[in-house]
């Protein structure tokens, strides 16, 4: 064994031992059918929980707080994280992940002082202003405006689908600058203090009963122009690295997730079957959990290989927009075969397991809610495009005229 590999099973260890002693392990019960106030309180304490033992922010660099792991190292923890059934940190996503990615990349100095430190204090919970209702797959096409003022830009606008907007005190947000340049081009990247005057908050209900995602309203909403990031009209490059940001090792930790989950679906198995026997014992529920357990082997091998060519240097291409695809529709067919398992029992509105991922055996909200992966991050037909074009080398998808 190698001194790199040794030094990683050490890493392991302590992780699993930190876990041990820390994971609440009555997060679950507490957590089920918690009010949104509670799952807040409680996301914070988790929070502050990993900052202490430093496992928050493995990824940022050490004089910005974080701990500067090596991704194999980020590696470890994730996998370790998943598989002790921790709860998600939903809540700071866009703070831990996009908020810094843009900002160590592309921020300045005063940016960069005023907000990391705060975001590892747990007080800054950040969203993500990207979407449109006219411009969700294809973002360049946005209309939010942001006109300059002397020393401020005045922006007006819609966003929607922004996650946790209702609790966020700052923006990621594009904004258009120049209506006259090509599309790519007249983007601007903001950062926008969500209690500026002119910002209104709206939660979409979904059909899970949850809230959440929001619709940003903007209306005559003054950013000073040190808040802008990236330089005028250059927000497209910027935004690049905000949506790279943290994609690898999401998709590890959701894998993992997925895999343990299985033994969810196992034990349902062993329940009694209405036409009599188990569940278990009915050849084609025998089939598709095979089918599902493959597939997910399938999922873990492709995620490996990805990660692998991020450690040795090699670039993922499309490997991203593959898995993407390959994730959602297996979720949806994972969650879809609990509540088929579940019978009638399953139709009955249950609680809501909050913080705890996409596969917690209350299969019927899992599944509602698995529906949203097809969407989020770049829709599945967007990716299939990508592929396409990108990785098959087939013709571009023709531009639809307008009025034909």
């Amino acid at each position: 064994m190698t001194d790199e590999l040794k030094h990683l099973d050490v890493f392991r260890t302590q992780v699993r031992d930190w876990l041990s002693a820390n994971l609440p392990p009555d997060w679950k019960s507490a957590m089920l059918g918690a009010s949104e106030e509670e799952h807040v309180a409680f996301q914070k304490s988790w929070f502050r929980k990993l900052r202490d033992g430093g496992y928050v922010a493995p990824h940022w660099p050490v004089e910005w707080g974080g701990a500067g792991l090596s991704f194999a190292h980020q590696i470890v923890l994730y996998e370790e994280i998943a598989r002790a059934g921790a709860p998600r940190l939903v809540l700071y996503f866009i703070s831990l992940y996009h908020a810094p990615a843009t900002l160590l990349e592309w921020g300045t100095d005063a940016q960069r002082r005023r907000h990391l430190p705060a975001i590892l204090s747990g007080d800054e919970i950040w969203c993500q202003g990207f979407s449109e209702p006219n411009a969700g797959s294809d973002l360049a096409s946005l209309r939010t405006k942001a006109e300059r003022r002397g020393d401020r830009y005045v922006v007006n606008g819609q966003k929607i689908w922004s996650s946790n907007a209702h609790h966020a005190r700052y923006c990621l947000l594009l904004a258009r600058t120049d209506s006259a340049a090509p599309k790519h081009k007249g983007i601007s990247y903001f950062i926008l203090d969500l209690e500026t005057p002119g910002v209104t908050r709206r939660p979409i209900r979904q059909m899970t009963g949850g809230a959440h995602f929001n619709e940003l309203f903007l209306d005559d909403v003054e950013i000073p122009a040190e808040n802008l990031v990236g330089g005028e009209n250059n927000g497209w490059a910027v935004a690049q690295a905000t949506l790279s940001s943290e994609r690898g090792l999401t998709i590890l930790e959701l894998t993992e997730r997925l895999r343990i989950a299985f033994g969810l679906l196992l034990s349902d198995a062993q329940r009694p079957a209405p036409w009599g026997g188990r569940l278990i014992e009915d050849d084609e529920i025998r089939r598709n959990l095979v089918e599902i357990h493959t597939r997910i082997e399938a999922l873990r091998a492709l995620v490996t290989n990805m990660l692998s060519r991020v450690l040795d240097g090699t670039g993922v291409g499309t490997e991203p927009s593959i898995i993407k695809v390959y994730y959602s529709e297996l979720l949806q067919d994972f969650t879809e075969l609990g509540v088929r398992m579940g019978g009638m029992d399953a139709q009955y509105l249950q609680p809501i397991l909050m913080g705890g991922g996409y596969e917690t055996a209350y299969w019927m909200h899992d599944h509602l809610y698995s529906w949203s992966w097809t969407i989020a991050g770049g829709s599945n037909e967007v990716q299939r495009n990508i592929i396409a074009e990108r990785a098959l080398d087939l013709p571009r998808e023709p531009k639809v005229r307008a009025g034909g």
